[in-house]
Formats: structure tokens, sequence, C-alpha cells
């Protein structure tokens, strides 16, 4: 079986009153470029990387959402751009990818699993966007996706995402240190 069943429909989109969710294209770089500058500080700490760097240009950011978009239509991972309803502003993204070989154990015997990580602009945590957003792709992921297991995954360091997952009632699974050496914190979602 493939990671995500071939027999399966991929879902195109996901809207409430606050946020749309929809394939990220190439065609969205300048307001993904936008939003991952405005909040890059807290990006660096959820990705433990160095990534996006002060220097990082619209270029390099181009080059990443033309790897998403090939990704995606090849069904080898799914990335989401998350909106303001009307479409206009990006306001955070959604990745929904394998689970590594250092997760292999939290497969439950299934190929259908996958992990989930996300991210809003810091501008608007204050309003529980980041809230709305997990609950949202919770409900989205038991009814519109074909998969088995559902891991969502922070950095050890990202406070907020984990208490998320901690007062949701997710199944912490523990931490796993990649093969770069960072490390991250898995729960299963119910």
């Amino acid at each position: 079986m493939s990671w995500y069943p071939a027999d399966r429909a991929v879902p195109e989109e996901r809207r409430t009153a606050r946020l749309a969710l929809r394939p990220l294209l190439a065609a969205d770089v300048a307001a993904d470029y936008e939003a991952v500058m405005s909040s890059a500080p807290m990006l660096r700490t959820w990705s433990q990387s160095e990534w996006p760097a002060d220097d990082f240009t619209l270029a390099e950011n181009l080059e990443d959402l033309r790897r998403h978009e090939r990704e995606h239509l090849e069904r080898a991972a799914f990335t989401y751009t998350v909106r303001e309803p009307d479409g206009d502003r990006c306001v955070g993204c959604v990745y929904l990818q394998p689970l590594r070989d250092e997760e292999a154990t939290w497969r439950g015997g299934s190929q259908s699993s996958t992990r989930v990580t996300f991210w809003v602009r810091t501008s608007e945590i204050a309003g529980d966007l980041d809230l709305h957003l997990f609950q949202v792709l919770r409900e989205w992921l038991r009814e519109a996706w074909a998969f088995e297991r559902v891991v969502f995954s922070a950095s050890p360091g990202d406070v907020r995402q984990l208490r998320l997952y901690r007062e949701a009632g997710l199944e912490p699974l523990g931490l796993v240190t990649l093969a770069d050496g960072r490390q991250i914190s898995c729960h299963l979602s119910s």
C-alpha cells in the first residue's frame, strides 16, 4: 500500500469563518513569503533550524513552494496554505507527510499514517488562530482523509503547540531524534 491510498481523492479545501485551507501553489509565493518573514523568529524555533534566515529571498521561497506543489501533485506529501477567509492574506501553513523511518514504530502496523505539522503567523496567536486551525485539522483529517493514524508533531521548544496537544488529550508518543540531531515530540490524534 502506498502512503496515501491511490483510490482516494486528496481533499482540496476546508473553510471556516476564520480561515481557508487549500493546496499551496508556487503562485502563492509573495503572500507566503510575507507570512514566513513576518514570523521568522517563531519559525526558527518551530523548525529547530536557521530557516528562514534573515537573508532568505523570495527566489528561495519560490523554490520551496515549487517543491511543495510538486510533492502534492505526486502525492508524496501534502502542503496547504492557510488563508484568511477571503483568500487574500496568508496566515500560516499545514504539512501532511509520511512518517519518517525514525517514527516507524508509531505506524501501528499501518502504512496509511501521516505526520502533521502546522504554523500560524505570530500575530495570529493572540487570537488563538492556531487553536482553531488545530481543531479544524483534527476534524478534517477524521472526516475527509483516508489516514488510519495521524501523528501531530512539534519541536520540544514549541511550548504553545505542545500545550494545545496536551489540552486536546492527544496521546504522547515520545521524542524522536532525527538523523540530523533535531528532536520532535510526537502525539497520536484520536
